[in-house]
């Protein structure tokens, strides 16, 4: 038996917190139902991942950054399985769990966003330490050939419409705009005189935000998880009150294939 299993037999140890049911439940170190029993649901799910207080401005600030980016779009690749499920007669559980976990993308999504984070928080560090922007930027490109948070495949050289609205906000809840954010709109800025025309996108600005609130880029990462949930249920619902299979209907004849042509099985 490995060490590893041997300290750790026995009751879990754990910081987080306990349910004791009819008794009470603790939530890193407080009662749930007294002590926290006035805390906001978003301002609770912060103070879950990061073990902070934030302030009503700031809490304001983060629903935001979920409220601008809920899409009830269908067409949208996380919203388009719930639709489907929908169509299926799937459960709604299974169907938003799905659209969840394939908010996951490689291109767009919450990984992009992680990698958006870290790279904002080693650019930072670079340039305290005397490092020009041109410098690490050159270095990110020549390494990874792209940054992500800047460009946006649908829309390339338009102002992501969600970055004037969260920018509005903050300005209402008189939050200034942090180093990260600044730094965000930095990079855009050398890109351009780089001569890649590669506007920032939300994904730079969404982890800017909490990363000035003191969130590390994993923090980020939990914290924006559910940021496309609110647009889910409605596609999910919607599908459900057409008839079974009718949601993205299409026949084999519409789709443009060219591809290998047709081939026929042959026993050997």
């Amino acid at each position: 038996m490995s060490n590893t299993l041997l300290d750790y037999e026995g009751p879990l140890r754990t910081r987080m917190g306990a349910c004791f049911p009819g008794e009470r439940a603790v939530f890193r170190g407080h009662d749930l139902h007294a002590d926290l029993k006035d805390m906001d649901w978003i301002e609770l799910y912060a103070f879950g991942i990061t073990g902070r207080r934030f302030s009503p401005q700031q809490t304001t600030v983060l629903h935001a950054l979920w409220t601008y980016t809920s899409y009830p779009d269908p067409r949208l690749w996380n919203n388009r399985v719930a639709a489907l499920a929908g169509s299926a007669r799937s459960t709604g559980a299974l169907g938003i769990a799905a659209a969840i976990a394939v908010s996951e993308a490689s291109i767009y999504g919450w990984q992009p966003e992680l990698a958006a984070a870290d790279f904002l928080v080693r650019a930072h560090t670079k340039m305290k330490a005397g490092e020009s922007l041109q410098d690490v930027l050159q270095q990110e490109l020549q390494q990874h050939r792209r940054i992500l948070g800047y460009g946006r495949p649908v829309a390339t050289l338009q102002v992501d419409e969600r970055i004037p609205a969260i920018l509005a906000r903050m300005k209402r809840e008189q939050i200034a705009q942090g180093p990260y954010l600044q730094l965000a709109f930095e990079i855009e800025r050398g890109l351009f005189q780089m001569g890649r025309q590669l506007p920032i996108n939300y994904a730079a600005v969404v982890v800017a935000i909490p990363l000035d609130m003191g969130f590390s880029p994993r923090e980020c990462y939990l914290f924006l998880q559910p940021s496309f949930l609110a647009g889910m249920p409605p596609c999910y619902l919607e599908a459900t009150e057409r008839p079974e299979g009718a949601t993205f209907a299409l026949r084999c004849s519409q789709v443009r294939y060219e591809g290998p042509a047709r081939r026929l099985w042959q026993q050997e």
